[in-house]
Formats: structure tokens, sequence, C-alpha cells
């Protein structure tokens, strides 16, 4: 049962959410694609191939090329692509609107915050360091980190037992199916932001509240607490 200083926490996504992170994850793919021999992405089909962490990446790059992947060439391609990207994580990566100004506001009103991405840890401290957010976070949670990664619940799970907190009392911020369905496996309330990485419409992914931008979402605090309370 939650209680009424709702909520404790905020945990949010990275890519797509806090960060805009495609421009050098379709420059390193494409990179890692052209050493195979084998066709280039735009950044919009990049964009549309983020969410699931790196082996989905490589999976969806080759599968639109029609290959199918043994898993040897998989981890093999996985290992290819993530010495390209991590020295280059930051050269084209820019904070999304209103995300500095959402950790502040949080911080200074004594919520704790975090991320849990499936990017890869090391890639995720890098970004956070760049933009000198890592120092305002209590918890990170990377893709590596041990459980499933999103859409099951397990990342999630892992944040919310290092702050100490029920479920129940955190909200996590994403832009995907994959955040929608791993916060509600979790038993978090999930807000979407719109502008992010998914083909379905934000109003679409079943949130339990869509916003415009990351310093939208304190507006949002008092009706997703009343629902939390009634349930």
């Amino acid at each position: 049962m939650t209680s009424h200083a709702w909520p404790k926490a905020v945990l949010f996504d990275l890519d797509g959410t806090l960060v805009d992170s495609v421009p050098d994850i379709h420059e390193a793919l494409n990179e890692m694609m052209a050493m195979e021999g084998r066709s280039l992405f735009t950044v919009e089909d990049v964009g549309r191939m983020i969410g699931g962490g790196v082996p989905k990446l490589v999976d969806r790059a080759y599968g639109a090329l029609g290959v199918a992947l043994a898993p040897d060439d998989r981890e093999r391609l996985v290992a290819l692509y993530l010495s390209l990207y991590e020295p280059r994580a930051t050269r084209l990566t820019r904070l999304n609107a209103g995300a500095e100004e959402i950790l502040s506001h949080l911080t200074d009103r004594g919520l704790k915050v975090g991320v849990v991405t499936n990017k890869p840890g090391a890639a995720t401290v890098e970004i956070l360091r760049h933009f000198t957010l890592e120092d305002r976070l209590h918890v990170v949670v990377g893709g590596d980190s041990g459980p499933p990664v999103k859409p099951a619940p397990g990342l999630l799970l892992m944040a919310a037992e290092r702050l100490g907190l029920d479920p129940a009392d955190i909200v996590f911020v994403g832009d995907s199916d994959n955040d929608v369905d791993a916060a509600k496996a979790a038993g978090m309330t999930v807000v979407v932001v719109r502008g992010g990485y998914t083909i379905r419409p934000a109003d679409a992914l079943g949130a339990h509240a869509v916003i415009d931008r990351l310093d939208l979402l304190p507006h949002e605090f008092e009706g997703l607490g009343a629902r939390v309370l009634a349930s």
C-alpha cells in the first residue's frame, strides 16, 4: 500500500526519453554495416529499430535486409557494434527538452530519481557523465545489470529494490511499448513522453498519462496520485 506522499521516486528511460541518442546509434550502426559489406540505413530507419537492447537492434537491422542471424554471428556483431558505439556515444547525442529542468525540480522536491535503460551500463554512464547528470541520480540500472531487459520488469524492480521503495510509489517515464509494458508489469505508474522512439503513437501505448515535454511531468502527479491511492 502506498503512502500519501506520492510519488517517492521517478525513474526515467534514457534513449528517446532523457536524450536523443539516435544520431550516434545511427552512425555506429552504419559503420558496422559498411564493415560487413551491408546496406546502410537512414536515421529514421534506425529510430524505428531502437528498443530492446543492442541484440535487438542488430537483429532488426539484419532483419530489415532479410537476413536471420545465427547466435554466434549475432554475438560477434553485438560486440563489434559496441566497440564502435561506446567511444562515440556522446558526439551527436543531445538532451531532450526539459530534461535538466525536470531532474532539478524533482531533486529539489526531495524525490529520488534514477535511470533504467536497456542500453549497456558503460555507455549509459558515459552519457550521464557527459551531461553532468550522474551526480543527480540515486540509481542507474543498465541493460547488462543481470535481469531480462524491458519489456520484462526485472530492471525496474532492481531499481526499486536499490531505492528501498515499493514499486507503487514510483513513476516511470519512457517513450515506448517496452517502457509501458515493463512499468505495468513492475506495478509502477507509467508516463510516456511524446517524440520518442516508437512506431505507434504515444497516446496508443497504454500509459497512465502522456506528456509533450519532460518538464510538464509534475502537472500529472495530482491526478496520477489520486488514481494510485484509490487502487
